[in-house]
């Protein structure tokens, strides 16, 4: 079964307040689209068909009726209910949502979905996709949620290419090399991501930026970066105030160096 980085999702009370910061970056950002049935709406950056999305709450009525899309459930806990933005979870793309959904639930795991979810385009198109969300019922480690689009991975790269989604940043030609997650226990978060999803380990080193113990899992198109803290620093501080999350951004061919907080989470540009 293959996987793919899909998205990394990062709750904003205004996702379009996200788009002049970024711009000043050098960042391409553009305006998604509402989700109408999740009371739910969002802005966009593509790196490829890796992207980020700032996701908000449009309609909280709305969006308190979900209980098996977790994502929007855990966008009511900590936007609404705990006023916390940052980066939040991602999604994992797939074109096997049903096999890995029957996979999942063999392995024990409880599974939301699959679910049928679209967005409403700012020119009026909807697009479509399926989600998946697994959990430990003994919450063991954050997972992943995953993603099936309606269309071909060749299809949407050549619609946001026309609409001139990709490839428009002023900052290079970046790429998303790979999302950063604070996690307690690095070794074992390892075992149990890898295992599940069949991911190669990379070698470990110590961030002293971070002051972090690192080792990645490489999946297709953007890598999943796990840093456990060794002491005082931006891991350690965000582990005591947010617990185990994404948290940081990783991005390569940008033609500078620079490491720096914005928008609740960090980001390094290289």
């Amino acid at each position: 079964m293959q996987y793919f980085f899909d998205h990394l999702v990062w709750f904003f009370k205004h996702p379009e307040k996200a788009i002049s910061p970024l711009n000043e970056k050098g960042l391409h950002v553009v305006k998604g689209g509402r989700h109408e049935p999740w009371g739910t709406y969002n802005t966009l950056t593509y790196f490829g068909l890796s992207y980020i999305e700032f996701l908000g709450i449009e309609n909280l009525l709305i969006a308190e009726k979900h209980d098996e899309n977790r994502l929007i459930t855990q966008i009511v806990e900590q936007l609404a209910k705990e006023n916390r933005e940052g980066p939040a979870t991602i999604a994992i793309r797939t074109n096997q949502i049903e096999e890995l959904a029957i996979k999942l639930k063999t392995e024990g795991l409880t599974v939301y979905g699959p679910l049928a979810g679209e967005r409403v385009r700012a020119d009026g198109q909807v697009i479509r996709w399926s989600l998946l969300f697994p959990e430990y019922a003994e919450n063991k480690v954050p997972l992943p949620f995953f993603i099936q689009w309606e269309k071909s991975d060749e299809e949407r790269y050549l619609e946001l290419e026309k609409q001139g989604v990709i490839g428009s940043h002023i900052v290079g030609q970046p790429k998303l090399e790979s999302v950063g997650f604070v996690v307690n226990d690095l070794d074992k978060t390892l075992e149990i991501w890898s295992k599940m999803f069949g991911l190669k380990q990379g070698e470990e080193y110590i961030d002293t930026e971070l002051n972090a113990r690192c080792r990645s899992l490489v999946l297709n198109s953007t890598n999943l970066l796990f840093l456990t803290p060794i002491g005082d620093g931006p891991a350690a501080t965000v582990l005591k105030e947010k617990g185990e999350t994404p948290f940081l951004v990783n991005l390569i061919d940008t033609y500078q160096s620079h490491f720096f907080e914005m928008l609740d989470g960090y980001w390094r540009f290289q």
